[in-house]
């Protein structure tokens, strides 16, 4: 790639090729080789262009991520470095040139610079904290690289060792484990799964992991997945840092390293200095478990004696070093200064022992540290006086305890949200007034008694709830709905028992980890009392198309489309609950099991009916009547939907198969569905003339519709809802002649693009919950139900139907729940044979994990 000759770099990002074919990045899909992983920066390189401009990356841990970061340092483009969620925000703040986002995507804002930039300036990384502040940490390119080295000496970082990103890349700490395994042309695990997810430790051990690093919070989960008994042949070393891991445990995983081969090393750092500042030598840790350490290589502490503790050797912690930060940046003005400190005042007090270790026995300001976090506290204070509320704020590293004269689920919710932590660790009292000093200051003492004042309210059992609901063991905080194999079926009752429980949910609740559902709403909780709520728009759909399919077929009235419109709806919860950022093989086996929740019931049913009616054919029972063409005057096509909808998925379940194929889904969300929907319209118009040979499945005919939903739910701008919507109102009509019919399909359509959901009352959640978990099997068994009611009463058989199809719903769950208890019988007495056979097994504890990436992990600074 070219650089201009007075232009810094970054060595280790600009000099990849010299890898050659060594292994740089493994991924669930497959590996890239240095020379192709050089070969895509150098790409980047030319898209980001020859000036020198602000990039803003809203990262994850992908490869498009990843080229673009390394890109922008070969290139000496200045890079801002922020999770996806908090990109606006520093959108605003600093005015990027150019902006780049998932898939690649790059938007540029300017050819050349609005901003001043320092020549030095390589990296710009948030502070330790999440409250939202515009402040910066500038990065030169020496800062990078010198950082790099040390932490690849003292961990003898090799060509032959393997990382996993664990942590995030916008983290110093995640991003240091990139920097070091590059510099040194090791490879990276790429991944964004938790430690919790038996696909983690699958990809690990495929791809011959050497490495794992973790903020505290990451041990926690390690214990609770049977870390210690796994077996890990290539695994040299764990690290640790983001926070202060207890002495306890730091000397029970030194021994377990002992015993098991590998290393543990403890380290120290701030994103002020790059990364890492101290870490505590493997073979010291168990005789030392509560000590910072050491120096790295190149850097150096020194003690500045306390006012209320002069002499001694105790002193507040001052690092020096080439990994120490050119300064902070408040505002864009600041991107043109250079080096303004030359040392960094860690505001933590430390000691240094007889034995040479240094350890940190507090802090000189009022920051404290929760889940790896450094907050604050007048910060918040600062961002609540923003809101109008006036609040004192303290705590330790357990919780943060916040006086205010505000309604305290307001100000929880608000602190949460600002904080990035979880509600239940934010302790908030309502007073009548703040406490002061005689002189007029804040009394924060009085404010940190109140921490102990009263136990905070027990939270929600949402573990529980998830795991009662969804049948699967071992729930943990960590989970989600789509990781723990939810589907639309089961999505009705737990979106409407969360509602209940909690009040509003946000549109993505059943993607977030549970953890966060207590945390980040879009309202408070409802009261015991209250009747309104609100109704998830494709179980309102459900519900009310499957009356109408119903009673049209026996008929109470004449409104029919309802089984087009659940086309669209499958369509669209295809894509909500098959469409995650799982791995390729999860994903599809994840559509594997959705088709045979619908496939096998009907076939049992349809079996019955052969048996006890004269109405269908053989090739009803294994849904073939639109293949193998219907019988004359037959009632061969009642189960139409049920094939076109079986066809359907099984064509999407082969698409997806296909690496390709799923990689280009990934890459662009919004116009595969698109683009299918445009092939759909092949059929849907019988271009070919199909027609003329014979007759045409119905899967082909009405596809289109199941590629509007899908599209629908990838549509996550204006202008791309807008698309869909003209895609819809243009499509539908003309396509039964029928124009009242298609209203109500196009209308159904443009609620599920523009409406995620509408307002209801708690009795009618109730209903539509039942009726939409329900549709499926009302939609097999009401062919067999209204026919012997609806001489006595239309009305009649339209509630038995509708009853039948309730309990044939009911009965299918339990009988789909005892399969799956059999089968994790059987795979944990698999798991423990497997075990007895190789003592060093990896244990049960994997067979049925299935978690989403712990975000307390991947927020956590230091």
């Amino acid at each position: 790639m070219h650089v201009p000759l007075d232009t810094k770099t970054v060595s280790f990002a600009s000099r990849l090729a010299v890898h050659g074919d060594r292994t740089a990045v493994i991924t669930a899909d497959g590996q890239l080789s240095y020379l192709a992983l050089a070969r895509q920066v150098a790409m980047a390189a030319r898209r980001l262009g020859g000036q020198r401009r602000l990039v803003l990356l809203a990262c994850t841990n992908s490869l498009d991520s990843l080229v673009i970061y390394l890109a922008a340092l070969a290139c000496g483009h200045p890079l801002l470095l922020v999770p996806a969620e908090h990109a606006d925000s520093l959108i605003d703040a600093y005015e990027p040139d150019v902006i780049a986002r998932g898939a690649g995507q790059l938007e540029i804002r300017r050819t050349i610079s609005a901003h001043d930039l320092h020549p030095d300036l390589a990296l710009l990384l948030s502070t330790s904290g999440s409250t939202g502040s515009p402040k910066l940490v500038r990065l030169s390119h020496e800062n990078l690289q010198a950082n790099a080295e040390s932490i690849a000496e003292y961990l003898d970082i090799r060509a032959s060792d393997r990382a996993p990103t664990t942590l995030p890349m916008h983290y110093c700490y995640g991003l240091s484990v990139v920097n070091s395994h590059l510099l040194r042309g090791a490879g990276l695990i790429l991944t964004d799964r938790s430690v919790t997810d038996a696909g983690f430790w699958e990809l690990f051990r495929t791809g011959r992991g050497t490495s794992l690093a973790g903020v505290p919070y990451t041990f926690d989960l390690l214990d609770r997945v049977g870390f210690a008994d796994m077996s890990l042949p290539d695994l040299r070393y764990l690290t640790q840092a983001g926070g202060r891991l207890a002495p306890e445990r730091v000397a029970r995983y030194a021994a377990m390293g002992r015993r098991h081969g590998w290393e543990f090393f403890v380290m120290y750092g701030q994103t002020e200095a790059t990364a890492r500042m101290a870490y505590l030598p493997p073979d010291l840790a168990e005789a030392h478990p509560q000590a910072i350490g050491v120096p790295i290589p190149g850097g150096t502490f020194r003690l500045d004696p306390l006012p209320d503790r002069p002499g001694g050797d105790t002193g507040e912690l001052v690092y020096a070093g080439p990994n120490v930060m050119l300064g902070y940046a408040d505002g864009p003005a600041d991107l043109a200064l250079g080096r303004t400190v030359d040392e960094l005042r860690t505001g933590d007090i430390a000691r240094r022992a007889t034995s040479g270790l240094y350890e940190i026995v507090g802090r000189s300001g009022r920051f404290i540290k929760i889940f790896g976090l450094r907050i604050d506290p007048r910060r918040v204070e600062d961002l609540l006086a923003q809101d109008g509320i006036a609040a004192l704020c303290t705590g330790d590293d357990r919780e943060l305890v916040v006086a205010t004269t505000a309604a305290e689920a307001r100000v929880r919710r608000l602190v949460a949200r600002h904080c990035g932590l979880p509600a239940r660790v934010v302790r908030v009292h309502r007073i009548a007034e703040l406490p002061m000093l005689a002189n007029g200051k804040p009394d924060y003492q009085s404010v940190g008694k109140l921490g102990s004042a009263r136990p905070a309210p027990a939270p929600i059992d949402l573990c529980r709830l998830y795991a009662e609901i969804l049948d699967h063991p071992g729930v943990t905080p960590e989970d989600s709905f789509v990781r723990l194999g939810g589907n639309s079926l089961s999505y009705v009752e737990m979106s409407i028992r969360l509602e209940q429980a909690l009040g509003t949910l946000p549109a993505d609740w059943h993607t977030r980890p549970i953890r966060e559902l207590t945390r980040d709403l879009s309202g408070p909780a409802p009261r015991p009392d209250s009747r309104w709520r609100t109704l998830d728009t494709t179980v309102a759909l459900r519900a009310i198309a499957i009356v109408l399919i119903v009673g049209s077929h026996i008929p109470v009235f004449m409104i029919k489309g309802g089984a087009h419109l659940l086309l669209a709806v499958a369509g669209y919860n295809f894509a909500r609950f098959t469409l995650t950022s799982a791995a390729r093989r999860l994903r599809t086996r994840h559509l594997g099991g959705g088709i045979a929740r619908i496939a096998v019931p009907s076939m049992v049913w349809i079996a019955l009916a052969v048996l006890v009616t004269a109405d269908y054919a053989p090739a009803n029972i294994v849904l073939l009547s639109s293949i193998v063409g219907e019988r004359p005057g037959s009632a061969d096509w009642h189960f139409w939907f049920i094939e076109a909808i079986v066809y359907i998925m099984l064509a999407t379940l082969a698409l997806l198969s296909a690496p390709g194929v799923d990689r280009a889904e990934r890459s662009f969300p919004f116009a595969m569905p698109m683009l299918l929907m445009a092939a759909g319209l092949v059929t849907r118009y019988d271009l070919p003339n199909l027609a003329a040979h014979g007759k045409v499945p119905s899967a082909l005919v009405v596809f289109w519709l199941f590629a509007i939903g899908w599209a629908a739910a990838k549509a996550t701008t204006t202008p791309q809802r807008l698309l869909v919507t003209a895609a819809a109102l243009a499509t539908v009509p003309g396509f039964f002649g029928e124009p009242w019919r298609e209203a109500l399909i196009a209308a159904g359509l443009v609620l599920l693009i523009w409406v995620p959901t509408v307002p209801s009352l708690t009795s009618i959640n109730r209903v539509a919950g039942v009726l939409a978990s329900s549709s499926l099997y009302i939609y097999i068994t009401h062919w067999q139900v209204f026919p012997r009611v609806d001489d006595v009463s239309r009305h009649l058989a339209l509630v038995a139907s509708l009853a039948v199809g309730i309990a044939f719903a009911a009965i299918s769950a339990r009988v789909e729940r005892q399969l799956a208890a059999a089968g994790r019988r059987l795979a944990r007495r698999w798991s423990t044979a497997r075990q007895g056979r190789s003592p060093g097994g990896t244990g049960h504890a994997l067979v049925t994990a299935d978690a989403a990436v712990p975000p307390v992990a991947s927020r956590s600074t230091e």
